[in-house]
């Protein structure tokens, strides 16, 4: 479904403002019946909004690509999740470095490899 609840409360207020302007330009207008018959508009409203919401869901809908694999598998064998035909495509950003400065990641990466190094020293003495 697109949106909130809170959209579809928006359009019953929308719908009850409207219906009622439209009700109290009348002269012989009654004020209690104009009112329930704008709560009543405002309630439909709501109510229809939430297929509304779900026919606009459907239609903006966008599945995740998935993607082709070239790694073949042999006949009979059972594909480990690694080697299965359809890779689901990943679709991340680099927004969770939007915060960090570039000085800093980089002194993070330089780190990383100062350790590798420590380590693939150590094993080899």
């Amino acid at each position: 479904m697109l949106g909130s609840i809170l959209i579809n409360c928006w359009i019953a207020l929308i719908s009850f403002t409207a219906y009622f302007i439209y009700a109290i330009r009348n002269p012989f207008a009654m004020p209690i019946s104009t009112i329930l018959m704008s709560l009543g508009i405002a309630a439909i409203a709501f109510i229809v909004a939430f297929p509304l919401r779900y026919v606009l869901g459907y239609i903006f809908y966008t599945p995740e690509e998935i993607v082709f694999s070239d790694d073949n598998v042999e006949v009979g064998e059972t594909p480990s999740p690694a080697q299965q035909p359809f890779v689901q495509q990943n679709t991340t950003s680099t927004v969770e470095f939007a915060d960090e400065s570039a000085e800093d990641v980089a002194q993070v990466v330089r780190t990383m490899m100062h350790r590798d190094d420590e380590l693939v020293s150590n094993h080899s003495s």
